[in-house]
């Protein structure tokens, strides 16, 4: 099993982070396109590492997250955590997400509830790379493309601005197969509690459009004007007023949404991914990531059943495409 150090060394190629001193605005590009950009435990945790640095940098006023390519990206690399929630061997365990290289560390066995709540509950936490934007102190703004999947939707819930092409469709794999995604409180305040909760019953994805009719997307254009419409909006936002002042600005939102309640929604999240295990399936075909159902693997069991939907609630632009 490979330590922390590790995957985060071989997510190094897959993750930018550039800077212009002379404007104060940074980027952190996701580049793993023959994966559709899904991130790695490596991915997140540099993910998480690089919005710390950004945070301390007076260097930098605004931060942009992009992906190259077709998509923003599709979420967390899932497959790679797939034999560990459905099948875990002796050895193996979530240590490296947790940034644990300790061999004398023992980690809770398979079957007891702090097996998965363990992982489920450090999701909570910025350094794990879901919520680091929560903690940023500064702007961010994503840049949304293609799609806007699972835990680039986690980043999108979190940024201050999003930004978007009109083909970006946004939404959670997760709903279809688990019921939930760490950032589910934080959907809700987005998006509005009838809209989100068409998302989450149905697990049909939203499109653009959509997304900005309910408020989550601040613009949406052509796919070609995308980095220009994302430039005019940071070059703004880095004039406007100075970091101190920003800092102040982004501590109050902060409190607001502490009031609202998104730590301790980030925290129950944890708690109920944490009983995946003890979900109860209706039918013989159901899957459930915490139970089974997924002989042919994660990733290719959620893609056969997305074809039990309607062809425009689908996941995939293949699926959607098929009658």
């Amino acid at each position: 099993m490979k330590t922390a150090a590790e995957h985060k060394q071989d997510a190094a190629p897959f993750v930018r982070y550039d800077k212009d001193k002379a404007t104060k605005i940074a980027t952190i590009t996701f580049d793993r396109q023959d994966k559709g950009n899904t991130t790695t435990i490596g991915m997140r945790l540099l993910f998480g590492e690089l919005v710390h640095k950004a945070n301390i940098d007076d260097d930098v006023k605004v931060l942009v997250i992009r992906g190259e390519g077709q998509d923003f990206g599709s979420g967390g690399d899932i497959d790679e955590h797939g034999n560990i929630y459905l099948n875990p061997g002796p050895d193996e365990n979530f240590l490296p997400d947790l940034e644990i290289d300790d061999p004398d560390v023992k980690y809770p066995p398979a079957g007891s509830f702090r097996f998965l709540h363990g992982l489920t509950d450090h999701y909570a936490k910025g350094r794990a790379g879901n919520r680091p934007l929560q903690e940023f102190k500064k702007i961010s703004i994503v840049e949304a493309k293609g799609y806007c999947y699972g835990w680039h939707f986690y980043q999108a819930a979190d940024a201050d601005l999003v930004i978007a092409s009109d083909d970006t469709l946004f939404g959670h794999p997760a709903f279809r197969y688990a019921g939930w995604g760490p950032r589910l409180w934080q959907w809700v305040e987005t998006m509005g509690l009838r809209k989100f909760s068409e998302m989450l019953f149905t697990g049909r994805p939203f499109s653009a459009k959509e997304m900005y009719d309910c408020s989550f997307v601040n613009s949406v254009v052509a796919r070609d004007r995308l980095e220009q419409e994302t430039a005019k909006y940071a070059k703004a936002c880095s004039i406007t007023r100075p970091a101190d002042v920003i800092t102040v600005q982004k501590t109050f939102l902060e409190l607001y949404k502490q009031y609202r309640g998104e730590y301790l929604g980030s925290l129950l999240t944890g708690m109920v991914e944490g009983l995946l295990p003890a979900m109860r399936d209706d039918r013989a075909e159901d899957i459930n990531l915490g139970r089974g159902g997924f002989d042919r693997g994660i990733a290719r069991t959620v893609k056969n059943n997305d074809l039990n939907y309607p062809p425009e609630w689908r996941l995939s632009r293949k699926g959607r495409q098929q009658d």
